[in-house]
């Protein structure tokens, strides 16, 4: 190598997730699939994810929709149930769901990264004021300032042995999707979608299987023809028998007889001369 000569860099797939998602089982299947290609991981929150995408700070990301489709792909993966967080001796912990009628007489908390799409009013009373994030609202609900309505995911997230959550209704749901730029679909980018689809590694849109990873014997050998019997060995076979019909003896074939097939060369009486 000679001093301007720069070695080239090994690929790495940059992944970005939202506050809730898990990647393990799909970053798992990736280090098996593709070994040689270093996944490396971003926490990012919610509302910086289109931006970080758009910035090529990552090559994919797992995100909450909406997503502005202008000039991003997005494949919705699942649904999240929308529960409400609550203290433990609240009302709502001695029952299995509730509606968002049910929480009409509590001040329900509304923080500024809510990731749920709220296209109504909102459940229960309005707090005083709006808490800057998810996990400033979960510490007001342990204090006994209000409730949270959030998605399961991220109730999971803040635990807390002081506090639980039921299912709720009538509320909007969290979606999360896999997004990336349009313009920036790699064939790293086409592994990952495959990955998160359940696709094989031998799909037809995945890697391919090369022909020395292929199972032997999955391919049965023909079988070879059978030779052909030659002409004069079918004519040797096909010699004719002996005429059945008439009783004639081939050996006498050539000698005189009538058509009776009266027998030669016997010792009988010479014939007289006339």
């Amino acid at each position: 190598m000679t001093g301007s000569e720069v070695p080239l860099a090994s690929p790495t797939f940059r992944l970005a997730y939202v506050p809730g998602v898990i990647p393990g089982k799909w970053v798992r299947i990736w280090n098996e699939r593709l070994p040689d290609v270093p996944l490396t991981l971003t926490a990012i929150t919610a509302a910086d994810a289109e931006d970080m995408l758009r910035a090529g700070e990552a090559d994919a990301g797992f995100v909450r929709l909406p997503v502005d489709r202008t000039d991003l792909s997005a494949i919705p993966l699942y649904t999240e149930t929308t529960v409400v967080l609550v203290p433990k001796d609240h009302l709502v912990a001695a029952v299995d769901e509730v509606s968002a009628a049910d929480l009409a007489d509590d001040i329900v908390l509304h923080p500024l990264d809510d990731t749920l799409d709220w296209e109504g009013p909102l459940p229960g009373l309005p707090a005083k004021e709006r808490p800057a994030t998810t996990a400033d609202a979960v510490e007001l609900v342990a204090a006994g300032v209000g409730l949270l309505v959030l998605p399961q995911s991220l109730a999971r997230l803040h635990h807390r042995k002081d506090l639980t959550y039921r299912p709720v209704s009538d509320t909007p749901e969290s979606r999360v999707a896999l997004s990336w730029p349009e313009e920036r679909t790699t064939d790293l980018v086409e592994e990952f979608i495959g990955i998160v689809r359940g696709r094989t590694v031998n799909s037809s849109r995945g890697r391919r299987a090369t022909p020395a990873q292929e199972q032997p014997g999955s391919s049965k050998a023909k079988p070879k023809p059978k030779p052909k019997r030659s002409d004069a060995a079918g004519a040797a076979r096909r010699k004719p028998a002996a005429d059945k019909s008439t009783g004639r003896n081939p050996r006498s074939a050539g000698s005189g007889g009538g058509a009776g097939g009266a027998k030669s060369g016997g010792r009988g009486r010479p014939g007289r001369r006339s």
